[in-house]
């Protein structure tokens, strides 16, 4: 049964214990599947529960509502996005040369906006006010910044870093998918064209 530990001090969220927040990244590994799967839409608390073998209320009591499950979903993917980049295997994590690396990165967050694009784009529109100034975006930018650094790119690396971001934007990459008829591969292929314009320069 899945649950949660004593809060912490002076805290209103609870501590989780170890077997606890193992069950909750069990739950959140399924409903990445569901969605990889079968899209955000057949994401619900009933069908989370069938997959991970539990019961319904586990769900509920777990992530509050489906809009609470949502979330939890977004930012266990937007963590392993960041383990991967900062501690994974190369060619997206340490030891590859900086170019290969910005390749990999652009490919990889292309993949999560194609398996939970809806949840990304949501999350752009609603901190649309905080979005630059945020976590996940200023991790992302630190990183491609310190990538541009190392392969001696010129110039305000700090406004090319923005300018390459907002090429793997989610409405933006949505609208080239699913508008527009282009395929994932296809605009990884470009986003690796002017990664290698951009540090050829």
């Amino acid at each position: 049964m899945l649950d949660v530990g004593t809060p912490l001090p002076g805290t209103s969220e609870p501590a989780e214990r170890a077997d606890a927040a193992r069950n909750r990244q069990l739950l959140l590994d399924a409903a990445q599947q569901l969605v990889r799967e079968q899209g955000v839409d057949s994401l619900t608390m009933d069908a989370l529960a069938k997959r991970a073998g539990v019961g319904k209320g586990t769900v509920f009591r777990r992530f509050g509502s489906r809009s609470g499950l949502l979330l939890a979903l977004l930012d266990h993917s937007e963590r392993k996005y960041q383990e991967s980049f900062i501690f994974g295997p190369p060619p997206l994590g340490p030891g590859a040369p900086p170019v290969e690396r910005l390749v990999a990165f652009g490919r990889a967050r292309l993949l999560d906006i194609e398996v939970a694009g809806e949840l990304h784009r949501a999350a752009e529109l609603g901190e649309a006010s905080e979005r630059y100034s945020g976590g996940p975006y200023g991790l992302q930018r630190a990183h491609v910044v310190m990538l541009l650094r190392q392969a001696d790119v010129p110039g305000e690396v700090a406004l090319v870093a923005d300018w390459l971001l907002a090429m793997l934007g989610a409405a933006l990459v949505m609208h080239q998918m699913q508008v527009l008829g282009f395929t994932r591969e296809q605009i990884g292929d470009n986003w690796e064209f002017v990664v290698r314009r951009v540090v050829a320069r």
